[in-house]
């Protein structure tokens, strides 16, 4: 991969849930030198600093955690993502994985004008399927993949231009994942790898057969990394901690194989929760995995004591 113009975006969104904290996250990846580790790699940093969203009245709602606020940031994120990959490569710095939804959106509208298909692929433990119908919690962090693929009624929501298609999403590490979700998803042909699969046959076969198919298709490309893909005992700064995730050798292997891709358009760093850490160490693992995706080998990195 030549070198690239990386844009940073802090997104300081904390509405997604009720636990907070991620609101946090953008500065600790400052201060964990993400831009540093990139520009080190030869790859041209711009930091445009904190989105900020629209400004919203939020309305009252039985179920649903701070709507309001998560459209008026997915209105936000919209337009400053699809502003940032006409220039460059957006990095969002989260913030909890509602930001999705707005990422996600600005890399549809992107690709839709540039007349190639738009691919996500979600690293997280939880595949984050629900609609505003099926969530239990309320818990909107939880809705941003039924959001972008057109699923149940998103009144009041930013139009998408279309569904991103289900053939077109990869879940990898997923171990947690609710009835209604795994029900849901089962009728799709979204490609899921769980925790078990991984540990039966490994991280590299399908990923490599998913950007493979991107590759053909001359896919644009969304990578959204949720901390919590990663096992608690290495990343513990996540409010939704479920243990057996991917070890730090898995993470690197996929992110090392996304730099060999070249295919990597847009990438989120969420659910970093700074309050959670210990002296940074989830921080500088993110930024570390971060900058493998851009062309940083494992065997260049230093070893720390926490």
């Amino acid at each position: 991969m030549s070198n690239r113009h990386c844009i940073l975006q802090g997104a300081p969104l904390d509405s997604g849930k009720r636990r907070r904290g991620c609101l946090m996250g953008p500065d600790a990846y400052r201060t964990a030198g993400l831009a540093e580790a990139l520009e080190n790699l030869g790859h041209r940093v711009t930091d445009r600093g904190n989105v900020t969203p629209r400004p919203f009245s939020e309305q009252p709602h039985d179920r649903l955690h701070r709507q309001s606020e998560t459209i008026a940031w997915t209105d936000a994120l919209a337009e400053s993502t699809e502003m940032a990959l006409r220039d460059g490569m957006p990095i969002t710095m989260g913030g909890d994985h509602a930001l999705a939804a707005g990422t996600v959106l600005g890399a549809m509208r992107h690709a839709a004008a540039q007349d190639r298909p738009l691919f996500v692929l979600w690293l997280d433990a939880h595949s984050d399927f629900h609609t505003l119908e099926s969530t239990g919690s309320g818990n909107l962090h939880g809705t941003p993949v039924g959001y972008f693929t057109g699923r149940g009624t998103f009144g009041g929501w930013p139009a998408l231009p279309a569904p991103v298609p289900f053939e077109n999403i990869a879940m990898i590490g997923l171990r947690s994942v609710d009835p209604e979700e795994r029900t849901a998803l089962q009728e799709t042909a979204i490609t899921r790898v769980d925790m078990r699969e991984i540990d039966e046959t490994g991280i590299a076969r399908p990923l490599s057969a998913f950007l493979d198919r991107v590759a053909a298709a001359g896919g644009m490309l969304h990578v959204s990394l949720d901390v919590d893909f990663l096992d608690p005992a290495v990343a513990p700064a996540v409010g939704t901690t479920v243990p057996g995730g991917a070890t730090v050798r898995e993470g690197h292997l996929v992110m090392e194989m996304l730099h060999d891709s070249a295919l990597m358009t847009s990438l989120d760093l969420v659910e970093l929760n700074p309050f959670l850490d210990e002296r940074g160490r989830t921080a500088r693992l993110m930024v570390d995995l971060a900058a493998s995706s851009l062309g940083r080998s494992v065997f260049d990195r230093p070893t720390r004591a926490y």
